[in-house]
């Protein structure tokens, strides 16, 4: 996924993997972030709390991040990317 599809990159991009159960909500997952660090980010304390939702897992992603000026909008980003994937998942 990727915040805006009218860029030719993406700012901020996430690449996961979705597991729901019986329930149709997102159980597990994995995610690897792009263009917050030099290279993908994944912090796998947050892939376990997949089950407490978007927000808490985001904290977790975002929780050792540290922002400039010219960056400071990018954890913004990350939270929607993170939402919208749980949200597309949790209902196909």
């Amino acid at each position: 996924m990727r915040e805006r599809a009218s860029y030719a990159f993406a700012t901020v991009s996430l690449a996961a993997v979705l597991v729901r159960g019986r329930d149709g909500q997102v159980e597990t997952g994995r995610f690897a972030f792009g263009g917050l660090a030099h290279k993908p980010w994944r912090v796998e304390a947050a892939e376990r709390e997949v089950a407490r939702g978007p927000a808490a897992v985001s904290d977790l992603v975002l929780a050792g991040a540290r922002t400039t000026s010219h960056n400071a909008f990018k954890p913004t980003l990350a939270r929607r990317l993170l939402a919208a994937a749980m949200a597309e998942a949790a209902k196909e």
